[in-house]
């Protein structure tokens, strides 16, 4: 017996199949009792019944560049909706023949955002290719120089529409929700009490409202004559609106700092903007990088109700396409590809927070 245990050391034994392995994961994950069975033996028969007719519906059986006659004979679904409007759905009413200006200023946006990613790209040099990109983008966009037909800001539409609303409101949204925020926590009374009003005032109403106030009843105090461009006033109601979210949002990081922070700073000899700058404010919004993600991403898609004050964005082109009597009764096909575009915004963003938060972690240095 001594000799054959030392002929077979302890170190070679392996565990048995059924706990290593595909096996092991699957016996410890889906069926480790019978209740955790049968919700997986649940799970698969709705599965079954689900996806093989979702599969044929989208893929096998639908149609991808067709009329809407030819689709209405048809048992699946009908992606010809968007392969024969694509161009209306992302442009609106751009002037067709100059649409590759508005391709061409997402491609520069995107690309921006994309490199953007990595923070060891930030330096000033970053900076001014930031304010480069967005002239070329403006000048893209409106024309009227060197030879590109102006275009006026009222055939603006589709997703250049709904970038421009989202993510210049988005940017301008957050710095303004902090300083909200210092101000809720300021130590001046009227600041104090300034700050209150305005946040309990924007989050008292929907956005909805501001969006009609804008639109409507704001004009009305303008003087005679003067005029303010209405995506305009639609980009100042979102930013107003997210900040006020964003403000409470951050204050929450601010009281999560202990006193020590502040005590330690004022030992060292800092003012009030360099210890806000330096050591709370860092220490404060990596605190509450989920939560603000959440409202960043809230306020992404609630961008598309800007279509109720006659906004040509995403939905509202989709909307009028399929308001076309050729293309009725396909609206699944149409607000799926708007949900996917849609999709692919808030999941770059709940990504690149997630990212953004490992890098910032200190917990494993």
């Amino acid at each position: 017996m001594e000799a054959y245990v030392q002929k077979t050391p302890l170190e070679k034994l392996k565990p048995p199949v059924t706990h290593v392995g595909v096996i092991g994961w699957v016996r410890t994950n889906l069926f480790d009792g019978w209740f955790n069975s049968l919700l997986t033996l649940l799970t698969l028969y709705f599965l079954w019944e689900v996806v093989p007719p979702l599969v044929r519906w989208a893929f096998i059986d639908s149609v991808w560049n067709t009329t809407g006659a030819v689709c209405r004979d048809a048992d699946g679904a009908c992606w010809s909706i968007i392969t024969t409007n694509l161009r209306f759905i992302l442009f609106g009413f751009y002037p067709y023949d100059q649409q590759w200006r508005p391709l061409i200023a997402i491609l520069i946006l995107c690309g921006l955002l994309f490199y953007s990613r990595d923070r060891n790209h930030w330096n000033k040099y970053f900076g001014y290719g930031w304010i480069i990109g967005l002239v070329v983008m403006g000048f893209l966009m409106r024309g009227g120089l060197f030879g590109l037909p102006g275009v006026e800001t009222t055939q603006w539409g589709g997703l250049p529409l709904t970038l421009l609303l989202s993510i210049f409101g988005l940017t301008a949204a957050y710095p303004l929700g902090v300083i909200l925020a210092l101000g809720r926590q300021s130590r001046m009374r009227a600041i104090k009490v300034l700050c209150v009003v305005y946040i309990e005032l924007i989050r008292g109403v929907p956005l909805i409202s501001l969006l009609f106030m804008g639109s409507i009843i704001f004009p009305l105090f303008l003087p005679e004559g003067i005029t303010i461009n209405q995506i305009l006033r639609a980009q100042v109601a979102i930013i107003l609106f997210t900040a006020a979210y964003i403000a409470e949002v951050v204050r929450g990081g601010l009281q999560a700092m202990a006193r020590g922070q502040y005590e330690a700073a004022e030992a060292i000899g800092l003012n009030y903007f360099l210890t806000m700058r330096l050591i709370i404010l860092p220490q404060a919004l990596k605190i509450v990088i989920p939560p603000t993600v959440s409202i960043l991403i809230s306020a992404f898609k609630d961008t598309s109700l800007v279509v109720i004050i006659a906004l040509w964005d995403l939905l509202k082109t989709t909307q009028s396409t399929l308001s076309n009597p050729e293309w009725m009764g396909f609206s699944r096909e149409a607000y799926i590809f708007v949900a996917i575009l849609y999709f692919l915004g808030c999941f770059s963003m709940a990504n690149y927070s997630r990212r953004l938060e490992k890098e910032l972690s200190t917990e494993d240095h």
